[in-house]
């Protein structure tokens, strides 16, 4: 039987980072329109380039500002783990087809 990641439950964005540092996201990862961006921008992955282990949603009770997404993120293509926060809803990044599909798969 395959292994299954068991999905925790955090109140807060700094409580979902903090336990994926714990578990060896440490790279921080930047959305582009068709790429994630990691070391400081110098390097890409394409959304083949890499599997979305864990997403975690925070919906903000009154500001929408404070709507985001949490991935945490695996790249064997690249050896890395890392994280990602994305805004979604009216405050959502613009980005290619391929992209949106990948990161909606969760």
């Amino acid at each position: 039987m395959e292994h299954q990641n068991t999905q925790p439950y955090f109140d807060t964005v700094t409580e979902a980072l903090q336990w994926l540092g714990t578990e060896g996201y440490t790279h921080d990862f930047n959305l582009d329109n068709d790429c994630i961006r990691f070391n400081n921008g110098a390097q890409a992955m394409s959304p083949q380039d890499f599997n979305i282990e864990y997403v975690f949603r925070f919906e903000g009770e009154t500001d929408p500002g404070d709507e985001n997404i949490v991935y945490g993120i695996n790249s064997d293509t690249f050896k890395v783990k890392g994280v990602m926060i994305s805004a979604f809803g009216v405050y959502a990044d613009e980005i290619s087809d391929e992209m949106l599909k990948k990161l909606s798969v969760h």
